[in-house]
């Protein structure tokens, strides 16, 4: 039992980082999770502490959040430290993979392979829609990766983005913005916000898909696996809209993954829930997960199966300088619900395909 507290708390202290959004402490009544949770949290990290920490010019990402291994990246540059009223924000240039985004101190995106995330964590969901997506919500997604991939989708008539830290589109926009292209789109509205308060605020069957995007961290925020979270995010979907929200490494957090599995199991009754994953060598374990749940179509309608791409690839935007698509296919696109066994017997209970 310690030891799956010690691996929730580790889980869900990366999510809140991630998420980026404020949301009321977990209750002791809450369900969200099967497991009991420590009420102490692991402390965020800062780009000045790891930065200071660096050897020989190389930049180690440690943190309680996964204990005992690293990453490290050798250091050409710092080329921005600020600190915005939710988090410590820098980039620097890397020797190998180009800028790096830490927001505190913890790797977001770097420009060599920031697409394996954007790409799967927008097309995986929108591209399972039986019907071409009309209006989509990214929550967090400062950076405007997940915005740059909604942009290549024509049917798209609108498409917001809840973002609490006004900081983070800035930097974007200045040092990565080949990713921040995204906001460009004149369909994007842009609500700098808490985004969990904005869901809740948001009238029902409003969205196709809501994505919430877990590429930018903020420090000291509280969990996010409280089941009104969900709940809101079940209600502001239109029947058979889907979300995709990040959801952990099966290496890491398999405890807390299967927690949020059971969870959204309760809330997408007569929906679907299923886990995807893709790789990306700059995120602890070189793997990052997404969960996703439809939302019922209808009595004894059968729900949406996202195993299934249904759209058209999509394409570049020339106009927007989106290029064509370096990681997803169609192929990918199964793939990526294929989970190994170990992974497939934990989660087998939750999920409705797998």
């Amino acid at each position: 039992p310690e030891q799956l507290s010690d691996a929730v708390e580790s889980s869900m202290h990366r999510l809140a980082a991630r998420w980026r959004l404020q949301v009321p402490r977990i209750s002791s009544s809450s369900k969200a999770c099967a497991h009991k949770m420590s009420s102490d949290k692991a402390a965020p990290g800062t780009a000045d502490k790891n930065l200071n920490a660096i050897k020989d010019g190389w930049f180690t990402e440690v943190s309680t959040m996964w204990p005992g291994q690293g990453l490290s990246l050798q250091v050409k540059e710092i080329l921005y430290q600020g600190k915005s009223d939710f988090q410590d924000v820098c980039v620097f240039q890397s020797e190998s993979y180009g800028r790096v985004l830490l927001l505190d101190g913890v790797v977001q995106a770097t420009q060599r392979d920031e697409f394996s995330y954007q790409e799967l964590m927008a097309h995986l969901p929108m591209c399972a829609l039986e019907a071409p997506p009309k209006k989509a919500l990214v929550v967090g997604g400062g950076d405007g990766g997940v915005l740059r991939e909604l942009a290549r989708y024509p049917s798209l008539e609108e498409l917001h983005i809840a973002e609490i830290d006004g900081m983070v589109p800035e930097v974007s926009k200045k040092f990565f913005p080949e990713m921040a292209v995204g906001f460009s789109d004149p369909r994007v509205k842009v609500n700098i916000c808490d985004g969990i308060k904005y869901v809740q605020d948001t009238p029902e069957d409003t969205y196709d898909v809501i994505i919430v995007d877990s590429s930018d961290p903020v420090g000291p925020a509280e969990v996010l696996f409280e089941k009104p979270f969900f709940e809101a995010l079940h209600r502001a979907l239109k029947p058979g809209g889907i979300i995709c929200t990040q959801a952990e490494s099966l290496w890491l957090h398999l405890p807390i993954i299967k927690a949020l599995a059971a969870m959204c199991k309760e809330v997408f009754v007569g929906g679907s829930v299923s886990y995807a994953f893709t790789t990306i060598p700059t995120y602890p374990s070189g793997q990052i997960g997404m969960m996703l749940c439809s939302k019922a179509k209808g009595p004894g309608v059968p729900p949406l199966d996202p195993r299934t791409p249904r759209q058209p690839v999509p394409s570049a935007v020339p106009k927007m300088e989106i290029p064509d698509l370096r990681y997803y296919t169609q192929d990918v696109h199964s793939a990526a619900f294929v989970l190994p066994k170990f992974a497939r017997d934990e989660l087998s209970g939750s999920l409705t395909f797998q």
